[in-house]
């Protein structure tokens, strides 16, 4: 295969440029629209109680929680004449709207104390649109600007579950463009430094161009068939800028070292594809395994990442092994051009090949590998191991201290910027308004005799008086304190169908929260006369982790076995792909605590930017977190022992091996670490905070993985275990000998 393509790459290097270059256009003609094809939501898992129940209340009901939230204001006060009036009238006007199921306010309720404000000059207009997310987004921003006004006198002020998520898909996109202009130059400069020449430096830029194209075009076609995030794009932009950056590094290293030892362009080539290609190959590979394990999930929000992900790692390896080689046979020696001072000049370089070549070329090699700074720490750690793994251990377990306190909650409006409509309308309905209205609970009591003939009114009491309830609406009136409080009136019958009814649990405490999880439990384990589902936000987020819960086992697994297949492929040990794993856990278990510290907690506010601190995180980010960052991981694992097997099959030598492979690779590693990590760190300028933490979650677990992991504990626990560290059983070892993997060096 990789002779195939090293052939290609001597042979045929114009014509797979010209292909790609078609490719280019095409894909971004194409894919370039896929934006406006992407969805928002998808944490719902559509087989859970709470989602069947959000179900009977459409159909039986055509009811359910609010998508469409006015904020009533005026001066006069909501009970005056005029605005009593003016505010019944704005309600009959939304509830004939097409596309409105339901519309109900303070006004049309009889004054519903619950729906006005505590200053009395505020109330609320409450509104749920039919159909699906999609079709609900349609609707919502046909009704958006007919009520973003001042009408009679009001000021109407428009909030909601569908505005948060238009907002939520509107920042997405300008952030997308916002993170690209800021990071590609940024990028751009470092890669002067690690590259070393302006031409070297560009390479990296066609190769993620091209792969990030390529992967929104793939994702173009994939919203034909099933929903998408709209976050796919972000992830096709960030993961597909990382790894053609990082796959690029080891393919140039590669053939710049070929080079230095005095192969010719096409011999160094064919070198480049046999060793480094190999690896870049896998690594894709390993990548494309963890990502996988997100399919698992029957959430179109995280399978949207192994959507755009898996074709990223795919493409950005076949973008990186195939125009790549192109590219450098065609550029041939002016791939050193726009050559940064401070190196050896060219008359050194070619006194140095010289060199290599009439001394073998490898003992050349090998005294450079002796000298670096990589081999010296490696030596140094290799002196004192245990005391270094221990410290660096204890500091890893130190930082993932805060994730045992770890709270998990449903996106709503306050993950988006301060400036956001919805999160300001939000900010109004929490401080302004005695209950939770639009996050109530809904009981839905199916196989129910008809209406006048329901035993309805003691459940209602029973639920009325459970800890964080503030009162509970029904069909046979509204109870508090587990008491009657208000008559049932003609507005009571729309909680009445012909054999079911529901009743609406308004939380006093916030649903997207431990509490509101308790009180969904509660719920559901109460006594009740008739068949019953709990729907509703807190029943959703409940629903959620349970249902990620259940099959985070057979995703650990998917990681678990991946990874350790094509690390034993690759090393023929037992020990040291079970030494990645364990490792890779620990170091992320670190940066996971760094962001319950960080946002739940609230000590980055003002840090990373204004954010509200809701004493939780995004039940989506640590799952993310762990897939993303495990598959990085395993890619900087996978180019790490490639050299030192490779070593260790030339020598035999385990502490050389270690050394002379981090030599090799160390400085290429903490190149690609830091390039990656700017790639996610741009995440930061989202004004979504739960992108900065994926984003700045990324960057510490490769930041902290290619210097305190791969720096410190892989070369301090491979001297502890000595020649353990390649023990596998003869069955084993045998299999390895035939279908094992390796960078063979010349």
């Amino acid at each position: 295969m990789f002779a195939s393509l090293a052939r290609l790459a001597r042979r045929r290097s114009r014509l797979v440029l010209y292909l790609s270059g078609v490719l280019f256009v095409v894909a971004g003609a194409l894919g370039g629209s896929v934006l406006q094809e992407l969805s928002a939501g998808g944490f719902v898992d559509d087989s859970t109680e709470s989602a069947h129940t959000t179900k009977a209340m459409d159909d039986r009901f055509g009811a359910g929680a609010p998508d469409l939230v006015l904020l009533v204001s005026d001066e006069r006060g909501v009970d005056s004449p005029a605005v009593a009036a003016a505010g019944a009238r704005l309600t009959a006007r939304v509830a004939r709207e097409p596309g409105v199921e339901q519309a109900v306010s303070y006004w049309s309720l009889g004054k519903a104390e619950p729906l006005r404000g505590k200053d009395g000059q505020q109330a609320l207009v409450m509104a749920r649109i039919s159909g699906d997310e999609d079709q609900v987004q349609d609707t919502f921003e046909r009704l958006e600007n007919r009520y973003r006004h001042t009408s009679r006198g009001l000021d109407v002020r428009v909030g909601g579950h569908a505005l948060a998520d238009k907002e939520m898909s509107e920042t997405t996109e300008k952030d997308l463009l916002k993170i690209e202009a800021v990071t590609f130059p940024v990028l751009l400069v470092v890669m002067l430094f690690v590259f070393r020449s302006v031409v070297a430096a560009l390479v990296p830029l066609l190769v993620s161009g091209l792969t990030i194209l390529s992967v929104l075009l793939v994702i173009r076609v994939l919203t034909l068939f099933t929903e998408v995030s709209a976050l796919a794009s972000n992830v096709a932009t960030g993961l597909g800028l990382g790894l053609a950056i990082d796959y690029s590094l080891i393919l140039i290293k590669r053939y710049r070292e070929e080079r230095d030892r005095g192969a010719g362009t096409d011999q160094a080539l064919t070198l480049m594809l046999r060793t480094a290609g190999r690896t870049v190959l896998f690594s894709s590979v390993t990548v494309t395994l963890a990502l996988a394990a997100l399919l698992v999930f029957p959430f179109y929000y995280l399978r949207s990442f192994a959507y755009a992900g898996i074709p990223t790692a795919l493409l950005a390896a076949v973008v990186s092994l195939t125009f790549l080689p192109a590219l450098l046979k065609v550029l041939d020696h002016r791939i050193e051009k726009g050559r940064l001072p401070g190196r050896r000049s060219a008359k050194a370089a070619k006194a140095a090949k010289a060199a290599a070549r009439s001394n073998g070329g490898r003992a050349a090699g090998e005294r450079a590998a002796e000298e670096g700074f990589w081999h010296r720490l490696a030596m140094g750690v290799m002196r004192f191991p245990l005391p270094i793994a221990g410290a660096v251990v204890a500091l890893l377990l130190l930082l993932g201290a805060p994730f045992l306190g770890l709270r998990l909650s449903l996106p709503d409006e306050r993950v988006l910027p301060a400036d956001s409509q919805a999160r300001q309308v939000g900010g109004v309905l929490r401080d302004n308004f005695r209950a939770q209205e639009t996050q109530a609970l809904n009981v839905v009591l199916s196989d129910t005799p008809g209406p006048g003939a329901r035993r309805v009114a003691p459940y209602a009491e029973r639920l009325s008086g459970l800890d964080g309830v503030a009162r509970v609406d029904s069909e046979a009136g509204t109870f508090a304190g587990g008491r009657l409080v208000q008559e049932p009136s003609v507005h009571s019958a729309r909680f009445g169908a012909e054999d079911s009814t529901y009743l609406s649990v308004v939380p006093r405490d916030q649903s997207m929260s431990e509490q509101g999880r308790e009180l969904v439990e509660h719920l559901r384990g109460l006594p009740a006369p008739y068949v019953v589902q709990v729907g509703g936000p807190a029943a959703e987020l409940t629903d959620s982790i349970d249902s990620m819960n259940a099959r985070l086992p057979a995703a650990l697994a998917v990681i678990a076995v991946s990874s350790f297949v094509v690390l034993f492929l690759f090393t023929g040990s037992l020990l040291l792909p079970l030494k990645a794993l364990v490792l890779n856990c620990l170091s992320l278990s670190a940066t996971l605590g760094v962001l319950v510290w960080g946002f739940q907690e609230g000590h980055l506010q003002g840090v990373v930017g204004d954010f509200v601190v809701t004493d939780s995180i995004t039940w989506t980010v640590p799952l993310l977190l762990f897939c993303l960052a495990f598959g990085l991981s395993m890619d900087y694992e996978v180019f790490l022992l490639s050299r030192i097997k490779e070593e260790y099959d030339r020598t035999g030598d385990n502490t050389a091996s270690v050394a002379r492979g981090l030599e090799r690779t160390g400085s290429m590693i903490t190149a690609a670490a830091v390039l990656i990590s700017i790639v996610f760190l741009g995440f930061l300028i989202s004004g979504i905070v739960y992108l900065k933490a994926i984003g700045l979650g990324l960057a510490l677990a490769v930041l902290m993985d290619a210097t305190l992991v791969r720096g410190l504990l892989v070369p301090a626990f491979m001297r502890l275990v000595g020649k353990g560290n390649w023990w596998a059983p003869k069955p084993l070892r045998a299999l390895h000998a035939r279908a094992g993997l390796r960078e063979r060096g010349p």
